[in-house]
């Protein structure tokens, strides 16, 4: 799992939507911040490769609509849809306003499937939750 160490000067505001999209557009390791309506603000380089995405290109579209699809665990593997898009960690924790870890399959393209390790922080300014940041990995 990713190490991150974070150092943010005494006047900068750290729930700030565009600080926290800054610091990802330009990190290495595949990450994401979301807006309150769980729409891309900024992605990482890094989840080009993991995630087959392309971090300018899904800036302004809805993360579990738009940009990734979405599968579920079953044998036989369809679309995640319902409630379960809602508790994925990227938009629980918006939703819970607390943290968030868990396992996310998504398609690969040309029918195959990846299973990434999502964690994910509220992102909250003035206490009020903004968005989330979170952290992709892939699970072997």
């Amino acid at each position: 799992m990713a190490h991150v160490e974070l150092s943010l000067w005494p006047n900068v505001n750290s729930g700030s939507l565009e600080l926290w999209g800054f610091v990802v557009s330009m990190a290495s390791e595949p990450c994401v911040v979301l807006d309150s309506e769980g729409v891309v603000v900024a992605a990482s380089p890094g989840c080009r490769q993991l995630l087959g995405i392309e971090p300018a290109e899904s800036v302004g579209l809805r993360l579990a609509d738009e940009v990734l699809r979405l599968l579920d665990f079953n044998a036989v593997s369809g679309e995640l849809r319902g409630w379960e898009v809602d508790v994925i960690p990227p938009l629980l924790a918006i939703k819970s306003g607390g943290l968030a870890r868990g396992l996310v399959r998504i398609s690969g393209g040309a029918g195959g499937s990846r299973t990434v390790d999502a964690v994910s922080t509220p992102l909250k300014q003035a206490g009020e939750v903004v968005g989330s940041l979170t952290f992709f990995n892939p699970v072997s």
